[in-house]
């Protein structure tokens, strides 16, 4: 396959999940994650560490970070660039947390896909509004 054909074959993918995250829908994005999956958020947060494993991303981080959600996550993808194994994904997110703040955060991911499915990821995003926003996530 040429480095055309992975490029356009990764964004196509990344765009599919997206439009689905962007409708509510994140069945899509974990389904697109590989078994052995890693998450990294950089900084000094509670939730900043690499998340290693598909399982572990679930069970450590999408799973405390949705129970803090009082309204479903909206969120807007503007952006979806491909470069061969690698897609960047510019988005916002909306939500308002149990504790009534508002979580309205802006992200850049920047993901290596392998064989269609999400590899690594390193999310980008405003750390400080994460710590005001968020509790820590439970031991």
């Amino acid at each position: 396959m040429s480095t055309a054909s992975i490029t356009n074959a990764n964004r196509q993918r990344i765009q599919q999940v997206m439009a689905e995250l962007d409708k509510g829908n994140g069945q899509p994005f974990v389904e697109a994650m590989a078994d052995d999956f890693s998450w990294t958020i950089p900084g000094d947060t509670p939730w900043s560490r690499t998340y290693s494993g598909k399982q572990v991303v679930i069970n450590e981080l999408l799973r405390p970070l949705y129970a803090q959600f009082a309204t479903p996550y909206v969120s807007t993808t503007h952006r979806v660039m491909a470069d061969g194994d690698m897609v960047i994904i510019e988005f916002d997110g909306r939500v308002t947390t149990k504790a009534g703040k508002a979580y309205n955060n802006h992200y850049c991911y920047v993901c290596r896909m392998e064989g269609g499915q999400m590899k690594d990821l390193m999310e980008y995003l405003d750390t400080a509004l994460v710590s005001s926003a968020l509790e820590a996530p439970s031991a």
